[in-house]
């Protein structure tokens, strides 16, 4: 029972530090937080931030890590559920929807990610590593919709690399300036007029 509570504890400390971390990142950026100000943060001390996590960095690529798998799971679990392969590939830009219109943190945490992956190498691979796996995932979508004759004999990684480019060029848009535009409804436009040219036309 002692050692569940621990368990316990030691969970919710740990989120306390994530959590208090995001909102430091998101608000000021990796370079302008410190230890101190995610411990006060979070209610911790120091020596409790290091029992968890070895840096400032181990924080970071958790949170990299959790955001990017969390969409990974999301978007395996469309291409799994997938009937009907230009409707599975449409509705998939209801997920970037749902980005979009994510809260201040996790949207400034997406914009840090993309930040300091341009600036550290072990970023820079994590999140490459995902962006690949996404890629696998949309590339095995296409590649379905080619075989069950929905889509048309194009390259699959050409189509999905296509796909992923409009989605997280619009995705960094908003972010940037999410006032500027419906960009719900760019992207499914966007997607849906790609989506257009790669259907297969009955002869």
């Amino acid at each position: 029972m002692i050692e569940e509570k621990n368990n316990l504890r030691g969970h919710e400390t740990r989120a306390a530090i994530l959590n208090a971390a995001a909102a430091c990142f998101a608000g000021k950026g990796y370079a302008g937080t410190g230890v101190a100000e995610i411990c006060e943060r979070a209610g911790i001390s120091k020596g409790a931030l290091y029992y968890h996590f070895e840096s400032k960095e181990a924080i970071f690529l958790e949170l990299v890590d959790v955001q990017l798998t969390e969409l990974e799971k999301t978007l395996e679990n469309t291409a799994r559920n997938a009937v009907n392969i230009p409707a599975s590939l449409l509705r998939l830009s209801h997920l970037m929807q749902g980005l979009i219109q994510s809260d201040y943190t996790r949207a400034g945490i997406f914009l840090e990610i993309w930040a300091q992956a341009s600036r550290n190498q072990i970023v820079r691979r994590a999140t490459l590593a995902t962006f690949q796996r996404f890629e696998k995932i949309f590339t095995m979508l296409i590649r379905r919709g080619i075989d069950e004759e929905t889509l048309e004999p194009v390259d699959p990684g050409a189509a999905a690399r296509a796909i992923l480019a409009i989605a997280s060029g619009i995705f960094m848009r908003s972010l940037l300036a999410p006032h500027e535009d419906d960009w719900g409804k760019v992207t499914e436009q966007s997607i849906k007029i790609l989506i257009n040219g790669l259907e297969r036309r009955s002869i």
